[in-house]
């Protein structure tokens, strides 16, 4: 059950009027729930995930499940990641970098393979994977200020009725996701391969929204309503998958995976005007994030060179359960405004002798249509601006690697590249009564102090994942 529904705003969004609780709620359905993200062993994130169809690692049963029945030994293996985050933000030709670095072992897992040892059968192994994964979500954007954005308090306000200036505004966000798979893998005659897959996805995150304002000699701190804000999910999805074999140089695939089904608990502050004093509620939530569809083909000329394509499509829109009018409201928001995106990945493998040259490319589109909203200009004044890249952008992926086989064991290492480029919407913050009472949505300073704003600040967010994995495997 909701314990208590958000405030809903008035944000006039491309032709929709949506009312939402904060954009990092959108932005987080979007950016953390429904990410297809590549994250895996060395080999797989060098190929930019590109393996639906010539599968043979563990991590190529996130794309298609049929992967796993392509193994013909037993495989465990640990990948060991080294990740940094760059953003570059962007406000009226001000920039400021934020780098945040991370070592952690992202991936770990193994198949065992079931050789059914009859040769009058066409079936020929039947294998089960486990793997679980982990991925860092911290995201940290800082905004220098503009001095011709002045905002007025409230109208209630008793301390100071003169205008805040915007001395700069932070985002911080910080937590984990991870997913814990169980794959089941089948060869049928060296020709068909089959999988099934079940998968258990845990995420946590904080994330704080705050901005500086200048008011006369004064430097004061305000913080967004309804935060700091903290959520726990858990969620469910399955995936089935077929790769056919149609020649020793020709492979084709294709899988499909359900939404995922996540529970979440998430507990936020809310601040009183004029007051000091803030209460720490919780609600709860349910989401279904987008189905998706892959389809993928693979040329293999020889046993010393592979080239694998896959085109991911979604296929449903993100949905809450709707508990009453913040559910109702993000859903519409969704139904009008959100595109299933697509994503193409390219990736290739060269042997030579032991040594293995590994390569991928991948490009994911954006999720949502052209948006306008009513945004402040570099000189304070507002206007109705369209933005192609609202809450997140489109990423270029790039992949490059190396492996050695020592033929029980093996060692693989990779360096990956994501960038995107976006916009990112905050300030706004309204005072709204409905017949169950009055909300507000802005910013508060400690001594009570609430400031709202009918339009937006809008700053560009340059994304920059540099990141290194190394993966330490044992064939048996």
């Amino acid at each position: 059950m909701l314990k208590k529904t958000f405030l809903l705003l008035s944000v006039p969004i491309s032709l929709v009027y949506l009312k939402a609780q904060d954009v990092s709620v959108i932005t987080n359905t979007v950016d953390i729930y429904s990410n297809n993200s590549i994250n895996g062993t060395a080999k797989y994130n060098s190929m930019a995930g590109s393996m639906g169809a010539l599968g043979g690692d563990i991590s190529s049963a996130s794309v298609n499940p049929a992967g796993i029945g392509v193994f013909i030994a037993s495989d465990v293996n640990l990948t060991l990641g080294i990740n940094s985050n760059k953003n570059k933000t962007t406000l009226g030709g001000n920039s400021s970098n934020y780098t945040i670095n991370k070592t952690d072992l992202n991936n770990s897992g193994g198949v065992l393979t079931i050789n059914l040892g009859d040769t009058n059968s066409k079936w020929k192994f039947v294998n089960i994977g486990i793997n679980y994964s982990t991925q860092s979500i911290d995201n940290y954007t800082e905004t220098r200020g503009n001095q011709n954005i002045q905002i007025s308090s409230t109208p209630t306000e008793t301390i100071n009725s003169s205008n805040y200036t915007l001395a700069g505004h932070w985002y911080d966000r910080y937590g984990d996701i991870s997913k814990t798979s169980f794959t089941v893998g089948a060869n049928y005659d060296n020709r068909l391969y089959f999988g099934a897959g079940l998968n258990f996805h845990n995420s946590y995150l904080n994330q704080y929204d705050s901005a500086n304002f200048g008011n006369g000699n004064s430097l004061i701190r305000f913080d967004k309503q309804f935060t700091d804000f903290e959520e726990k999910a858990d969620g469910f999805s399955a995936n089935i998958g077929v790769i056919a074999k149609l020649s020793n140089q020709f492979r084709l695939g294709a899988a499909i995976e359900t939404p995922t089904w996540w529970n979440m608990d998430r507990y936020y502050n809310e601040y009183y005007l004029n007051s000091n004093l803030y209460d720490r509620n919780y609600e709860d939530r349910k989401l279904s994030t987008p189905m998706k569809a892959s389809i993928s083909a693979a040329f293999v000329p020889s046993k010393n060179f592979a080239l694998n394509v896959d085109f991911i499509q979604g296929i449903t829109k993100p949905k809450y359960k709707e508990y009453g009018d913040a559910e109702a409201e993000l859903n519409d928001f969704f139904k009008e405004t959100y595109k299933n995106s697509s994503e193409v990945r390219v990736g290739a493998e060269y042997r030579i002798m032991d040594f293995r040259l590994r390569g991928g490319y991948a490009y994911q589109g954006n999720s949502f249509d052209n948006m306008s909203m009513l945004s402040y200009n570099d000189n304070g004044s507002t206007s109705n601006q369209s933005y192609s890249n609202l809450f997140v952008g489109k990423r270029n992926i790039i992949g490059a690697g190396i492996g050695y086989d020592f033929k029980a064991f093996y060692i693989d290492a990779s360096y990956q590249n994501i960038t995107s480029t976006y916009y990112s919407p905050f300030l706004f913050g309204k005072l709204i009564t409905t017949p169950k009472g009055t909300y507000t949505s802005g910013y508060y300073s400690p001594n009570g102090t609430e400031l709202l704003s009918d339009a937006e600040v809008v700053s560009k967010v340059k994304n920059t994942r540099s990141n290194f994995f190394i993966t330490l495997g044992w064939k048996f």
